[in-house]
């Protein structure tokens, strides 16, 4: 989906597809027929984007497979359906049964993270769209926060100088821009804006910048503001945004909020939990168990844009909003690429997951309508 923001820019609108298990090409190829073809005519849009989620193996085979690439992109075009950016943040086995702190590895220390940055890279600029200003690629933020330390701050330093490299490049060779985006979350070294700030002072701003998923933001308890103008003070692009909602609990000592809490701990994500007064634990369960009660909280779980969780729990939509009001809501549009980034389909408490290929398009198209709503209240028109 594409909008036009009062400065001329196309605004780009996503889903991504890390809310698909597939492995291998023919299960990508399959996503775009079963979803994407389906969420696009539930939209009635001529053509709908996707951020595309390639796990590492399928990214590799695909920078080296002229063939398989051109078909993939046979099959975009097909469907009516294209992409400008990707989601390379899981390396590989996102749906596998059990996930959690497998999902920040390898990291930014580690050569097998900035290769298959660079794959993707390479990826998407042989699919974007020959209109398409440029690309996106949004990635982890730079690792869990143990271990580090600073001889791995000076390896990651050393990966995101020839990823900046890499991409050069891959200009050069193309003719396309590819940027990629550090992805601030609970927990890791890049946790907050501040910190974002901080730990990638210097980089190539041409090149790298931010992807502010704004279900991290709200958890962080960010204002955002205050977070975007940390980014902007540090000259830091936000390159991508992820338009996400967490779960929020005013009043987490309620016996009925403890309960609906319970319904969302599961096995395969990681949930991590932060309070009002700065407590913070690394998963939902362990909040349940020692995190204080007397401040609201805010849980790493994407809920589902345009339905409010189950009660007494709320989502944190209106600190997406105002997030998007920042964003896009100026003179000035300071993000052009947006991707509702909701993989927690499956993991919803029991009742309120979707059971057929059908449901799932539903809510995939839903959130997206949504998302188009909330972009035409702040003066982003359909393009």
């Amino acid at each position: 989906m594409r909008f036009r923001h009062p400065d001329g820019t196309t605004v780009h609108l996503a889903y991504c597809t890390n809310v698909h298990p597939a492995e291998d090409l023919a299960g990508v190829h399959r996503q775009l027929e079963v979803y994407g073809a389906a969420v696009r005519a539930r939209l009635g849009v001529p053509s709908l984007s996707l951020g595309l989620w390639l796990p590492a193996p399928l990214a590799r085979n695909l920078a080296r497979n002229a063939a398989d690439l051109s078909a993939l992109r046979g099959e975009l075009a097909r469907h009516g359906l294209e992409t400008v950016t990707l989601n390379a943040f899981p390396y590989r086995g996102f749906h596998a049964p059990v996930v959690k702190q497998a999902v920040y590895h390898p990291d930014w220390t580690q050569e097998d993270r900035l290769a298959y940055t660079l794959d993707c890279a390479r990826v998407l600029a042989a699919l974007l769209p020959d209109d398409a200003a440029r690309g996106s690629v949004s990635t982890v933020p730079l690792a869990w926060r143990t271990p580090w330390d600073p001889a791995s701050a000076a390896r990651a330093r050393l990966q995101l100088d020839r990823l900046a490299d890499g991409l050069a490049k891959i200009e050069a060779e193309t003719g396309r821009t590819i940027r990629v985006a550090f992805e601030p979350e609970p927990g890791c070294v890049v946790e907050t804006t501040e910190q974002a700030a901080r730990q990638l002072s210097g980089v190539d701003t041409h090149r790298l910048g931010v992807c502010l998923d704004l279900c991290h933001l709200a958890v962080a308890f960010e204002n955002p503001d205050r977070a975007i103008g940390n980014l902007a003070g540090a000259g830091l692009p936000i390159v991508k945004a992820q338009v996400s909602a967490a779960l929020e609990a005013a009043d987490p000592a309620d016996p009925a909020t403890a309960a609906a809490l319970s319904r969302y701990t599961e096995e395969r994500f990681l949930h991590q939990v932060r309070d009002a007064w700065g407590g913070s634990t690394d998963d939902l369960p362990e909040a349940l168990d020692s995190l204080p009660t007397g401040s609201p909280w805010r849980v790493h779980f994407h809920a589902p844009l345009h339905r409010r969780p189950e009660p007494p729990l709320t989502s944190t939509t209106g600190h997406l909003r105002s997030t998007l009001t920042t964003l896009l809501g100026g003179p000035r549009a300071l993000t052009d690429h947006l991707e509702v980034e909701t993989y927690t389909w499956s993991v919803l408490p029991e009742h309120h997951r979707p059971t057929t290929e059908a449901e799932l398009a539903d809510g995939l198209a839903a959130e997206l309508n949504w998302t188009a709503q909330a972009l035409h209240e702040v003066g982003v028109v359909d393009r």
